[in-house]
């Protein structure tokens, strides 16, 4: 540690995989649930549709934020797996962006538009969480298989675009069981109760390919004592699901005790799974390719670049912070005064 910590080629490029990796996993967690909410707005009427947007309304431009963080550390720290990854990802990229900008104007849009028009911007806001979804599991798909464009490849990130969407959704559903209550809250948990299958077909197809498709990969998670040391990661994934199944049978309640669990679960299994992943890879930021340390930027240049970050990236989570705090409890009604 102490060679690590007096190297700056060494430490600080892994405290950019680091702050980038968190920057990935806040946006995941926090993008996640209003994409979610977004993807099921096919299943509510109109009334429970202005509800589940004014449950989102406070937080969803914030946690967008900590994507642009997570893509500009990806391109200021490490220049070369950008240029490689985003070669490779260029289309889906560039359809997640055109979700992202109709989802963001469907949401403007579907209030202040005339009735009439309000069912193509309720379907536009629909197709934009939907695009940026199955965009952003397609793209995962593509880097767990190495970044290798085959007809093996597309195919299974096809069905991680289709899991990833479900378990948005999932999410998505949780959320609402926090913040909504009566018949809204009674659909939520409904939604929660089919969209765990696709979590967890999700994580189990992600934690399957992710050994087979590299040797090194396997080695680490299945080597002595590495898979006594790493027990942990699966034994408490199948505790947080018995636990979110449990709660799930539960809801809603009279005095909506528990209605926050299966948020809390979600975001747990997110979190045991993103750690898994880091695992995984880890020092390898493209797959096999290239590792944090080969394509981190000079340790001038990064030295000046963490300045910014420890300023600006306490600001993104304080100003998120703030809003959650104020904008606590259900959801009201929908209004554009």
């Amino acid at each position: 540690m102490a060679e690590i910590l007096a190297d700056p080629a060494l430490w600080l490029p892994l405290t950019f995989a680091g702050l980038m990796g968190l920057s990935i996993l806040i946006y995941v967690v926090l993008d996640g649930f209003d994409l979610g909410v977004g993807l099921l707005f096919p299943f509510a009427d109109e009334a429970e549709k202005d509800r589940m947007v004014a449950s989102i309304g406070p937080f969803w431009d914030a946690n967008e934020t900590w994507l642009v963080m997570a893509v500009g550390l990806l391109l200021v720290a490490f220049p070369v797996a950008h240029g490689a990854i985003l070669t490779t990802l260029y289309l889906p990229v560039a359809v997640m962006l055109v979700g992202l900008i109709l989802r963001g104007v469907a949401f403007e849009f579907r209030v202040k538009a005339p009735e009439r028009y309000k069912r193509g911007w309720n379907a536009a806001f629909f197709a934009g969480s939907a695009l940026t979804s199955l965009s952003q599991g397609f793209m995962l798909g593509m880097y767990i298989m190495g970044l290798e464009v085959t007809l093996a490849t597309l195919a299974f990130s096809a069905v991680t675009a289709v899991f990833l969407t479900v378990g948005y959704s999932f999410i998505g559903a949780a959320w609402l069981i926090g913040k909504t209550e009566g018949a809204l809250q009674d659909k939520a948990v409904e939604w929660a109760q089919g969209g765990i299958w696709g979590l967890l077909l999700g994580i189990g197809a992600i934690s399957v390919a992710s050994p087979l498709v590299s040797a090194r990969i396997f080695e680490r998670w299945f080597s002595w004592p590495e898979i006594l040391w790493l027990s942990p990661l699966p034994l408490l994934s199948a505790a947080l699901l018995v636990a979110l199944w449990a709660a799930l049978r539960r809801l809603p309640s009279d005095d909506d005790r528990g209605a926050w669990v299966p948020f809390s679960c979600g975001t747990g299994l997110f979190v045991l799974a993103f750690f898994g992943m880091a695992y995984s890879f880890y020092p390898y930021v493209v797959p096999e390719r290239l590792t944090i340390f080969e394509a981190a930027s000079a340790p001038e240049s990064l030295m000046i670049i963490l300045v910014g970050a420890i300023v600006v990236m306490p600001m993104i989570a304080a100003y998120t912070v703030l809003a959650y705090v104020v904008f606590r409890g259900k959801a009201t009604e929908l209004r554009y005064d």
